[in-house]
């Protein structure tokens, strides 16, 4: 039997390993193989550019930094299986995880599995993804390639509308694209936007395609309400239509809010089952950042060994 199992492979659950191998506990970790369509690491080994995260004054790629956390998690005594968990048993101790062919019990488990980004799924989308396609404006606004230029975002919400005003800080023009001929943004957040001279609001708009050799040029989009089609200049563009928390392997075993994001106590990564513990985007749906995940993931470390030595 395991002391800990940390089920993820990002920024939250590589700083869970560290802690917890520091701690001496032994910690094994189910990386994933391409769980949830991502290679292991997460989100972040389909960044380029990084220049956000402390420690690394020149930027680094995505894939850099989660290669140089899985090493230092590896190096403070991790054992890490690149194994996708399919299932867990929660209701009684030991808990059990089951991934791939085995099955494991563990005395704590701590989840750190994510979100992924709704994507459009439109044509060039995934030629062009990180080449001037994101899904993070506060992530990747403040890049060199999207200083300047036209910059589209994708969604009508409140977070298409935080996207768009912090986009203004560096882009030329932010258009919002937007398929109904309203926000359902807040009235405050809405007004935020219509009084940005920055901003400009395509009404009843679908974005259909991305055009672009090495790096996006152009998006075509469509008037749902005229039904036509044109051709628009833009140097970068921001899907802002939401994440889906990878937690469809719990099989609704711990409480989850209302966009099946798991629910923790404030303050804590404490979730609904005492010996179980949540850290990073799967239940950060605020926040969103690899140095917020990293903090989390730290968190769920030094309450795990808490809750162990009161066992």
């Amino acid at each position: 039997m395991e002391k800990v199992i940390i089920i993820g492979s990002g920024p939250a659950a590589h700083t869970a390993a560290i802690y917890t191998a520091r701690a001496n506990l032994k910690p094994v970790m189910y990386e994933g193989l391409m769980a949830g369509g991502m290679p292991a690491g997460g989100q972040l080994t389909v960044t380029n550019d990084i220049e956000n995260f402390p420690g690394f004054p020149d930027g680094i790629s995505g894939q850099s930094l989660m290669s140089l956390m899985r090493q230092q998690a590896l190096n403070c005594g991790t054992t890490i299986k690149t194994v996708t968990v399919n299932k867990v048993a929660l209701n009684e101790k030991p808990f059990k995880v089951f991934a791939g062919m085995e099955e494991i019990q563990a005395e704590t488990i701590i989840i750190a599995t994510g979100a992924t980004a709704k994507r459009l799924s439109i044509s060039g989308e995934a030629h062009l993804w990180q080449k001037g396609i994101s899904a993070c404006a506060v992530c990747d606004g403040a890049l060199p390639i999207f200083r300047d230029q036209i910059l589209v975002v994708v969604g009508g919400g409140d977070t298409a509308c935080e996207e768009a005003l912090h986009l203004t800080k560096y882009a030329s023009k932010v258009i919002m694209a937007v398929r109904r001929d309203v926000l359902r943004a807040s009235q405050a957040m809405q007004n935020k936007v219509k009084k940005n001279a920055k901003i400009e609001i395509y009404w009843n708009t679908n974005v259909t395609e991305a055009l672009g050799e090495t790096k996006l040029k152009q998006v075509k989009i469509f008037n749902n309400r005229t039904e036509k089609n044109s051709v628009i200049d833009v140097g970068g563009l921001f899907y802002a239509v939401g994440h889906i928390p990878n937690t469809d392997f719990l099989q609704g075993q711990l409480k989850l809010d209302e966009s099946g994001y798991i629910v923790t106590r404030p303050g804590t990564t404490q979730t609904s089952i005492d010996g179980v513990f949540a850290c990073g985007d799967v239940q950060d749906k605020h926040y969103r950042q690899a140095i917020t995940a990293a903090g989390t993931g730290c968190m769920a470390a030094l309450e795990t060994e808490n809750y162990l030595d009161r066992e």
